[in-house]
């Protein structure tokens, strides 16, 4: 690697992000530049110490990593965010999954996993581990059953082209429903167009609207 990942830890919990600072230190590709104890502190320090990568605790006091998520791609669109998680925050991760994060990473990771998950996220891949993916889905259908039938009905779509449009309408990347849904991204490309052909739209905004004025 050419040079080293620079990269913010922030947790309110100060043992655990040094915990986990210590590991990373370890590492000869990184380079941990500082922690932050919350959405703000890491504000603050990303002007000054440049991280390419930001490992971000979902909960915290505030501001929590849902807001800073949309805050740092918002004001440094280039900056990596993984989410740190743990196997109960889906509601979290159903409002944060929109807002530019890299991924999501469950609390219990060891450290090789971690190390190897954020220099792929600086290498621009999505990580989502299946349990987190599984959650995901299953959390979306649980709230979306009557959302599924108006569209059913509306569109004639197949049980797939729904849940595929309802996470277009959620905000959702092709390649975050690629990775949630373990499709290809030709496959998710194929729904997508077929999805905006019963829509009888050309792109995401007014499929966006045509699903709202239904629902």
């Amino acid at each position: 690697m050419a040079r080293k990942i620079r990269v913010l830890v922030v947790d309110d919990q100060k043992e655990l992000a040094d915990e986990l600072a210590l590991i990373l230190q370890m590492d000869e590709d990184l380079n941990v530049v500082g922690t932050a104890n919350d959405g703000f502190e890491a504000l603050e320090k990303i002007p000054q110490e440049k991280p390419d990568v930001v490992l971000l605790d979902i909960r915290m006091p505030n501001m929590n990593g849902v807001v800073a998520t949309s805050r740092i791609k918002t004001e440094y669109p280039y900056v990596k965010v993984l989410i740190l998680t743990t196997f109960d925050d889906s509601d979290y991760i159903l409002n944060a999954i929109n807002n530019g994060a890299s991924g999501y990473l469950l609390k219990d990771i060891g450290g090789d996993a971690l190390i190897r998950a954020i220099k792929n996220a600086y290498e621009g891949d999505t990580i989502l581990p299946s349990k987190i993916a599984k959650r995901i889905t299953d959390a979306a259908k649980n709230v979306a059953t009557d959302r599924e039938i108006k569209l059913m009905r509306a569109f004639a779509m197949s049980d797939r082209e729904v849940e595929i449009a309802l996470m277009i309408y959620e905000g959702f990347t092709n390649r975050q429903i690629s990775s949630a849904l373990r499709l290809s991204e030709g496959t998710t490309r194929n729904y997508v167009s077929s999805i905006y052909i019963k829509l009888n739209c050309e792109n995401r905004t007014e499929a966006v609207q045509a699903i709202k004025a239904v629902l």
